[in-house]
């Protein structure tokens, strides 16, 4: 296989699926699977595709949404939508989350025109600073407008925590939200069939001993736990999980011993960033074709965890080999475990080859 690659582990992935898949059936909550960090790929998705237990699949991008319409599984848009992207959307996703009437107006003139019903979820924002209605006002006034139009269902509410803010989900937060579904019921007789209470970061309120999740949240969205075996409030990882289901494999293209501090007057790198370095005298240095243009250097880490990360620029990425046992010679592979972002990066990136092994 062609580096460098990123070798996804479908047995250890599934049983990832299987336990989170497991766990939330067990609390009554239905499952979203988010599909954007794997950049919807086709084999991921087959694999998904072996669990009833999720009931829909998410994604920021129209594109990948595009990609698995032979799917049985819902789509959901998750940012909201563009309103030059709108036609797209009322043919692709049968649900998509929104904070904008003007958004919502265009969507119920399009679904006129493709004569559909399109669903929708109202965003709240509960303290995070990213997208939702800050104050319930603005909330209910759109949802009277919304009450009007012919074409749009409104299907729930959602919130995102810890995305931009990150800001903890917890029983206050998400309790607010609980408050305001109770108050739409009261006020507009309108039941909602998804109270969304966010994504991996609110899997830890199923097993804290201080805090839980508030009656009334019936789904979340699970992207990173799946991948990483983690929840993401605060990293804690799961015994009964596999944290390396996805591996990044770079090959070594050059082995030099030279010194650790660079010779002449030092300018700003290839980022317009001014490095800093610390002079460890000469050191067996080593280069992997891969780079920033793929992969952020703060984003992943070898599994040899005697080999130091220098830096990288945009195709290089480079080493320190000075402390390992192991004898690495040109052509060797350097395996590397991988964050939610690494994961992200390297699917996207056309020159990161993609095998499935198991």
């Amino acid at each position: 296989m062609k580096n460098p690659r990123i070798v996804v582990d479908r047995t250890k992935l599934r049983e990832n699926i299987a336990f989170i898949a497991s766990k939330l059936k067990n609390h009554e909550l239905s499952i979203m699977a988010v599909t954007k960090v794997f950049n919807a790929h086709p084999q991921v998705i087959a694999l998904y595709d072996e669990f009833p237990e999720i009931s829909y699949y998410g994604d920021s991008r129209i594109e990948n949404l595009m990609s698995y319409q032979d799917s049985k599984k819902q789509k959901v848009l998750i940012r909201l939508p563009m309103i030059s992207e709108v036609p797209e959307v009322v043919q692709y996703a049968d649900i998509s989350f929104n904070s904008e009437l003007e958004t919502i107006k265009q969507l119920d003139q399009e679904a006129e025109k493709q004569k559909k019903k399109h669903k929708i979820v109202l965003m709240v924002d509960l303290g995070d600073l990213r997208e939702g209605f800050f104050e319930r006002e603005e909330l209910y006034e759109c949802i009277q407008a919304v009450l009007k139009l012919e074409n749009i269902q409104i299907y729930g509410l959602g919130v995102n925590l810890t995305c931009y803010g990150a800001i903890i989900p917890s029983s206050k937060n998400l309790g607010n939200l609980i408050d305001i579904q109770n108050e739409i019921k009261q006020h507009y007789d309108l039941t909602l069939e998804m109270i969304s209470g966010g994504n991996s970061s609110s899997l830890y309120l199923l097993d804290s001993p201080k805090d839980i999740l508030p009656k009334g949240i019936n789904n979340l969205r699970i992207g990173e736990s799946f991948v990483l075996g983690r929840e993401t409030a605060y990293g804690g990882e799961y015994e009964q999980m596999h944290q390396d289901a996805f591996t990044l494999v770079a090959e070594i293209v050059e082995i030099k011993v030279k010194p650790s501090y660079p010779i002449g007057e030092i300018g700003v790198d290839a980022f317009g960033k001014k490095p800093h370095y610390v002079d460890k005298g000469n050191m067996k240095r080593c280069i992997v074709a891969i780079g920033q243009q793929d992969v952020a250097l703060d984003d992943i880490a070898p599994k040899d965890k005697s080999i130091e990360l220098l830096g990288a620029s945009s195709d290089h990425l480079l080493l320190d080999l000075t402390h390992t046992k192991q004898e690495y010679k040109v052509g060797d592979e350097i395996e590397f475990l991988m964050s939610y972002g690494s994961v992200l990066s390297t699917f996207t990136s056309k020159y990161v080859k993609k095998e499935f092994i198991r």
